[in-house]
């Protein structure tokens, strides 16, 4: 199967010392050689920042 589960964790939240947000997603190995990043909401931030998938 060419999708698989990667993990996204928030970028910005360890530099100011709160809880990171995670989420879970997929993506076609084939077409997304690179890691992904997106746009998501930190509750513990209260705004929308990049979210870079890390190693599983």
């Amino acid at each position: 199967m060419a999708r698989e589960t990667v993990i996204l964790e928030c970028t910005e939240a360890r530099k100011e010392n709160k809880p990171v947000s995670r989420y879970m997603t997929t993506r076609n190995k084939k077409l997304q050689g690179d890691r992904v990043e997106k746009k998501k909401y930190n509750p513990s931030l209260r705004r929308h920042t990049i979210h870079r998938e890390i190693k599983n």
